[in-house]
């Protein structure tokens, strides 16, 4: 009798056919949002360091709406608060998305991103606390600061450096980012929330489930939802909890599969990509790119206002926690992980491919920005110096995994074609159509 042999568990294993072919589509469409946030970005430095520099902070510094409400925010605080709910919507509706119809609804294939997000955000943590022990109670508010990834920025530095990364490497990485935001909106709730209102909180429920009702029940008109959500925005607001914890319960309502009665899973998209497809222009397109250029634009004073700003033990921490943090907890997690599950890497990819997309992890940009103005308060001394080191921090890693990933670029575009040159007429790849007779 012949013993039968299990093939060894891949680190990096290729989806399904679907989900592959939708993380590509997806990824296509953020590279344009990070194009944009990229412009935004510059813009609002180049606009800070400019002789019209005042402009740009009365501008940013505008106050506007009802006072009654207790809204009348700056424009700054309006995108913090309000545009950045959009944003962790979109990301809530992925994350349930992924978890729920998504490969990932298999624990062996949900754990390593889980696990390396968990590592790259404690690593960051822990390194930002180590150079800012000195610095009192105050100055180790920003610990959370070099937890984020974002996944925009670091799409439109894949697109800058024309790399080709393997599905399993995007998949990865998309997830990676996600579970971040996730895990980022988490410390937000729970370590920044200075002071809560309970019965702001408990009504914001009363429009929260009246959303989920009519979500549940398949309502799209826009006319009931939005309002709906928007209150539950401005409760959650009232309460003293950020308010873009709201984006990510409302996302959470949402179901992912089509029901029965509605045709099944097979019957086509369901609410969450219908409500997906419908906000994440609007979250990538505009709400990012606006909240990057009110965030972005520090006033760096030249060379040495620079090299001023990086002796300070915060932007130090956070350039330290982004580029040496990120790569040590990303790739750490997924080698142990590894190890662990007795897990090998796919025949075509190296150990430098997971190094790289880990520095890549490091392009905190975003959410890093947010937290910093919830720990250090929007235009303190402190929250200029986060600024500066989030920028840095992010080129830093931006650089060395461009230069990581084009090293291996060659390999990548060689995967690439062989896929393309495997696709019959359907545009469905041989590799996903032998899937059943492989699992057999």
């Amino acid at each position: 009798m012949t013993a039968t042999t299990t093939p060894p568990r891949s680190v990096f294993p290729r989806g399904s056919w679907p989900e592959t072919a939708r993380i590509t589509e997806l990824l296509r469409r953020e590279t344009v949002g990070g194009a944009l946030l990229l412009g935004a970005t510059v813009l609002a430095l180049v606009w800070a360091n400019s002789p019209w520099s005042g402009a740009y902070a009365r501008l940013r510094d505008l106050t506007v709406g009802p006072h009654a409400l207790h809204l009348d925010l700056s424009l700054g605080a309006w995108a913090a608060d309000g545009l950045l709910a959009i944003f962790f919507f979109v990301a809530g509706l992925e994350l349930k998305r992924e978890f729920v119809a998504g490969d990932l609804r298999d624990p062996r294939r949900a754990a390593l991103p889980v696990v390396a997000a968990v590592g790259g955000m404690a690593v960051p943590a822990l390194l930002f606390v180590l150079v800012n022990l000195g610095g009192g109670s105050e100055a180790l508010q920003g610990w959370a600061i070099p937890t984020a990834t974002d996944i925009a920025f670091a799409l439109a530095v894949l697109a800058v450096v024309s790399t080709h990364l393997p599905s399993g490497l995007r998949t990865f990485l998309l997830t990676l980012a996600v579970v971040d935001d996730l895990l980022a909106i988490t410390i937000i709730a729970l370590f920044y929330t200075r002071e809560l209102h309970l019965p702001f909180l408990a009504l914001a429920l009363l429009p929260l489930a009246a959303f989920g009702f009519l979500v549940q029940r398949r309502v799209r008109s826009w006319w009931l939802l939005v309002p709906l959500a928007v209150a539950t925005w401005g409760l959650v607001h009232a309460s003293g909890v950020h308010a873009t914890v709201a984006g990510v319960l409302l996302a959470f309502t949402v179901p992912v599969i089509r029901s029965q009665a509605a045709g099944g899973p097979d019957a086509g998209p369901g609410m969450a990509e219908h409500l997906e497809h419908r906000v994440r222009p609007l979250s990538s397109g505009f709400a990012v790119p606006v909240f990057a250029f009110f965030a972005a634009g520090v006033t760096v004073g030249g060379f040495s206002g620079l090299t001023d700003a990086l002796t300070s033990p915060v932007a130090l921490g956070i350039v330290v926690g982004l580029v040496g943090g990120k790569t040590i907890g990303v790739f750490g997690a997924t080698y142990l992980m590894a190890r662990f599950t007795r897990a090998s890497l796919d025949e075509d990819l190296r150990w430098v491919d997971v190094l790289g997309v880990a520095v890549l992890a490091g392009i905190g940009f975003t959410v890093s920005l947010l937290i910093g103005e919830l720990a250090y308060g929007s235009g303190s001394e402190r929250d200029d110096h986060v600024k500066v080191g989030v920028l840095v921090g992010s080129l830093l890693a931006a650089v060395v995994a461009a230069v990581i990933l084009r090293l291996r670029n060659r390999t990548y575009r060689r995967l690439c074609a062989e896929e393309e040159r495997d696709s019959d007429a359907d545009g469905t790849p041989d590799y996903y159509e032998d899937e059943p007779a492989r699992g057999a």
